[in-house]
């Protein structure tokens, strides 16, 4: 006997059972199936927030982390210890990194930065201001501000945002050339240049501190932060209407209720898996370095377009659940002052990287670098260094590394040193995953052209 039109019916798919009043076509969705599509609207759109918000969560867990330590606004911290260094999202373990926060509420900010360092300013979105790589004295100014009639001798930048970041890193290995450069480097109200009073750089010490993004609600109420305080972007209105539902609004306070609550934690889970997977397994075009390798190009920006990678949610989502701050001089396309960086997730045949296993990665001879390389190993769960007893997390060609008679250099990943390459050695952790960063610093044509070949981690017996 066939089936009353006016039944009701049921549908099978992914999300459940949808029950409707009739057919689907002719019925209308019953109350509890009503429920569970406004439920998984709004879940799946937070899982999407959670991937595009990333760069400006990090940004404000970074910012509340230094703050945190006692740094005051748009004063310079230094990081110059493990301990320090370990709360930047994947931070290279030997080069010395000063950084600072600003809100430009109060008005400009001047930044004299010297020559002899490496940096720039980001906004809160973590993208670089132009041009803020060179030595200059510069304006900073809010978004919407009229910068001052007198800026002679001052190169203005209007951020985007309210708030943002300077960082700076001294690459120079002669000590009195560092000291000087550091020395040199300011950051005080405008209304102060004619007579600048700069705080002292402050220092971090052995402080222990985390700028890792948080787990569960806290995310979120990072996200609201970013909403209260920053100009909503063209891009991002549509971002910011999808989360109008689970308590985002601005000019008010972030306080969801038991269903929100359910949905965001959960969205938190489910949306930082999506990104782990995202960036562990990149599935983007053109994103090996070399065919046959497991070597990832870590940042996928155009550095001849780089305003075009803040539309790709993905590569975007992809650098900024384990990294900081990105730039043309970071995804180099030709040789030049730049760093280069390669990310590294699976062995050579395939598995993930374990803690409780021994790898060997033989550095070919003649690595295209005009400065140094580097190989960093990162905890996958705080995407920062590694968290092991020795506090070592890098090998670099500024190390006294044995090498192998042909010139090519063999580091080992393990929990247990192998002999007679202790200094080539840097310990894992046995019930941890990591993954690993390899650094070109100023790379060299037969990077680009990927005709070095730098092989897979090989686990060993």
């Amino acid at each position: 006997m066939a089936m009353r039109s006016d039944a009701p019916q049921s549908l099978q798919s992914r999300i459940g059972t949808l029950q409707f009043t009739h057919d689907f076509a002719n019925g209308y969705p019953t109350d509890e199936t009503v429920a569970l599509l406004f439920d998984t609207r709004d879940f799946q759109r937070a899982c999407q927030a959670y991937l595009w918000a990333l760069p400006a969560a990090s940004f404000v867990a970074w910012q509340q982390g230094v703050s945190g330590m006692g740094a005051g606004n748009g004063q310079i911290a230094s990081f110059l210890t493990y301990e320090a260094r370990k709360g930047i999202l994947t931070a290279n373990a030997t080069t010395p990194y000063y950084l600072g926060f600003a809100d430009l509420t109060d008005g400009p900010l001047v930044m004299e930065m010297p020559e002899g360092v490496r940096g720039g300013i980001i906004d809160a979105w973590q993208r670089s201001l132009p041009g803020t790589e060179k030595a200059a004295r510069y304006l900073l100014v809010a978004p919407g501000a009229e910068p001052p009639q007198n800026t002679e001798g001052l190169q203005v930048r209007v951020s985007p945002t309210m708030n943002i970041m300077i960082g700076v890193r001294i690459t120079a290995t002669d000590p009195a050339q560092a000291d000087a450069a550091l020395a040199a480097i300011k950051v005080y109200p405008y209304a102060q240049r004619k007579a600048p009073t700069a705080a002292a750089i402050f220092d971090t010490g052995t402080t222990s501190w985390s700028g890792t993004p948080p787990r569960g609600l806290r995310y979120w109420e990072l996200v609201h932060t970013v909403l209260q305080r920053e100009p909503a972007q063209e891009r991002d209105t549509f971002f910011w209407a999808m989360l109008r539902p689970l308590g985002f609004e601005k000019g008010k306070p972030f306080a969801p209720d038991e269903r929100q609550t359910r949905l965001l934690t959960e969205a938190a889970l489910v949306g930082e898996a999506m990104a782990k997977a995202n960036t562990a397994d990149r599935r983007f075009a053109d994103v090996k370095y070399r065919p046959g390798a497991h070597w990832d190009f870590a940042l996928q920006l155009d550095a001849d377009n780089p305003d075009a990678f803040w539309n790709l949610l993905d590569e975007r989502a992809s650098w900024f659940y384990e990294a900081v701050s990105a730039g043309p001089d970071m995804a180099p396309k030709r040789p030049g002052p730049s760093s280069a960086y390669l990310g590294a997730y699976r062995d050579s045949t395939g598995a993930w990287l374990d803690g409780g296993r021994s790898y060997r990665l033989r550095v070919p001879p003649d690595p295209p670098v005009d400065l140094f390389w580097s190989v960093t190993v990162y905890d996958v769960d705080t995407r920062a260094l590694i968290l092991n007893d020795q506090q070592i997390a890098d090998r670099s060609s500024r190390m006294p590394l044995k090498k192998n008679d042909d010139g090519s250099v063999d580091i080992f990943c393990g929990p247990q040193a192998p002999a007679g390459f202790e200094q080539n050695w840097i310990p894992t952790v046995p019930g941890r995953n990591w993954f690993a960063y390899f650094r070109l610093y100023e790379p060299r044509q037969a990077y680009f052209d990927r005709a070095w070949p730098l092989p897979d981690f090989e686990p060993l017996a």
